[in-house]
């Protein structure tokens, strides 16, 4: 486990579970639904989706005249990708800040690293996703897995319909009242948690999807994704020749 600290702050990050944030605690109050490396690696911490993030339907993949098939772990659906169940190597670390890489587990190759940096007020988080020797439809984005909140504020002015399978159709419509497990567009301001009377949590990022998924009792997520669930097949993912790079920003910011 690497930790890191920058004034009340401290994080916990975990590589070899799939590198993710495993703990998130300012002035002692824990942000985070917590876990160990043989918890269920889809329910805990803040973990990159990568090279896909949310559902592909059937674990298939069209792409290039082929279909591809991926790891169904969430059935019937392939789900984030491979990073978030992959061992990361750490390239650097220090007090504030770890850098860690990994070979991505899919048919077109290329590879993911990510920069964590810790200060007082926040945690940033750089996903880089660089491809290899084929061209790869990639969407990227985290699955933070906050501890319930008392309230928040999260309003969006879209969502996508999703269809009888739960998978995105294309089409936008006005978002319906909660519970939700969707993906949204057009956040209305800032997307704020109140986790306790002591700390309120701010998710800022440059992606401009946005997947809410507050159904259980526990714990709401708030996941930035580059780009809707089934993106690839959607023809909404970003289309990456070799060499290329997508890279996307989250900032977990609080007050205290």
């Amino acid at each position: 486990m690497v930790e890191l600290h920058a004034g009340q702050a401290t994080v916990l990050v975990s590589p070899i579970s799939g590198g993710r944030v495993a703990s998130i605690e300012v002035g002692g109050e824990e942000l985070l639904v917590t876990g160990t490396p043989g918890s269920d690696p889809l329910q805990w911490g803040s973990y990159p989706m990568v090279p896909y993030a949310g559902r592909i339907r059937g674990g298939r993949l069209a792409w290039q005249g082929r279909t591809l098939q991926l790891p169904v772990n969430l059935e019937p659906h392939a789900i984030h990708g491979s990073g978030f169940v992959s061992a990361w190597d750490v390239l650097d670390q220090g007090l504030d800040h770890v850098e860690m890489q990994c070979a991505l587990r899919w048919q077109l190759g290329g590879t993911a690293h990510q920069h964590l940096l810790l200060t007082p007020d926040a945690l940033v988080c750089v996903l880089t996703v660089t491809a290899g020797g084929d061209p790869m439809p990639v969407t990227l984005g985290w699955h933070p897995w906050f501890r319930k909140p008392i309230a928040d504020d999260l309003r969006f002015g879209a969502m996508y319909r999703q269809d009888a399978a739960g998978i995105p159709t294309g089409e936008l419509i006005d978002p319906p009242p909660r519970p939700w497990d969707d993906c949204f567009v057009r956040p209305l301001g800032p997307l704020v948690l109140q986790i306790s009377p002591f700390v309120t949590v701010t998710v800022a990022s440059d992606c401009d999807h946005w997947v809410v998924y507050d159904k259980p009792e526990h714990a709401t997520c708030v996941e930035p994704q580059s780009g809707p669930p089934d993106a690839a097949n959607l023809g909404t993912a970003t289309i990456l020749e070799p060499g290329e790079m997508l890279q996307r920003t989250m900032t977990i910011a609080w007050q205290t």
